[in-house]
């Protein structure tokens, strides 16, 4: 896995893990991730992952009907 550095500025009051929520639950919405790797990213299960979803304005459900046939398919 790549490492990455990002400067967040002091006053932004938010903990490490939920910068990586954040970042992994982007990624998994817009299809980069699937729900796995961005459960590991986030340094979560994938069952946690998923309940935080929500959290985030992320649905759980894919955009198209072949991606949540794929994800069945998969689980």
């Amino acid at each position: 896995m790549r490492t990455i550095q990002i400067n967040i500025p002091d006053d932004v009051d938010l903990k490490d893990s939920d910068f990586s929520m954040i970042i992994a639950s982007k990624l998994y919405e817009d299809g980069i991730l699937s729900s796995g790797q961005a459960a590991e990213l986030a340094g979560v299960s994938k069952r946690t992952f998923i309940e935080l979803l929500g959290h985030y304005n992320v649905s759980v459900f894919t955009k198209s009907l072949n991606d949540l046939e794929s994800d069945i398919c998969n689980a």
